[in-house]
């Protein structure tokens, strides 16, 4: 059984908010039941905020009531809302490889000519304003710009430039 977001934060909230056994809170959030107790003696995570499983979706109040009515019971997460509809997020780039995206975008510019916009901006995660500026050549630091491949730059991995290989045929 997979743990709720937070364990041990899921736990004092559980404690502070529930009447469910040490067991009960233990057996949801991967914890011995002893360190469930020293949690509500206030041994463990002394000033912790407790972390609403609530709610976020974990837990809802009706699984809650049904396992403090029967002590036997044990609490189950709810499924997922959010099972597969994660959307990725903007790729990070850190600083010191900023000034290198160009060149990054050069070479995939001079490599593969008929590549899309779109697929440049989702391997290297650029803006299409930088990609029309280098592919019309007047990028403000267009003088400094040579074509180097974007996996040797570490800005993409080589599975994701194969892919893109793959999908031009090159």
């Amino acid at each position: 059984m997979t743990a709720p977001l937070m364990p041990k934060a899921t736990a004092v909230w559980l404690i502070d908010n529930t009447t469910l056994t040490f067991e009960q809170i233990g057996d949801l959030c991967n914890l011995h039941p002893l360190e469930v107790q020293a949690i509500a003696d206030g041994e463990v995570v002394v000033g912790m905020v407790g972390h609403d499983p609530v709610a976020t979706g974990q837990l809802t109040l009706d699984e809650i009531e049904r396992c403090q009515a029967d002590p036997s019971a044990r609490l189950r997460l709810s499924p997922s809302t959010h099972a597969g509809k994660i959307k990725k997020s903007a790729k990070y780039t850190p600083v010191a490889l900023r000034q290198a995206k160009p060149n990054g975008i050069a070479w995939l510019i001079k490599e593969i000519p008929n590549i899309s916009d779109a697929d440049v901006i989702r391997t290297l995660g650029t803006t299409k304003t930088t990609i029309q500026s280098i592919r019309l050549k007047t990028h403000r630091n267009m003088a400094e710009i040579k074509p180097e491949s974007p996996v040797h730059l570490g800005l993409c991995s080589v599975a994701d430039l194969n892919k893109l290989l793959q999908k031009y045929q090159i």
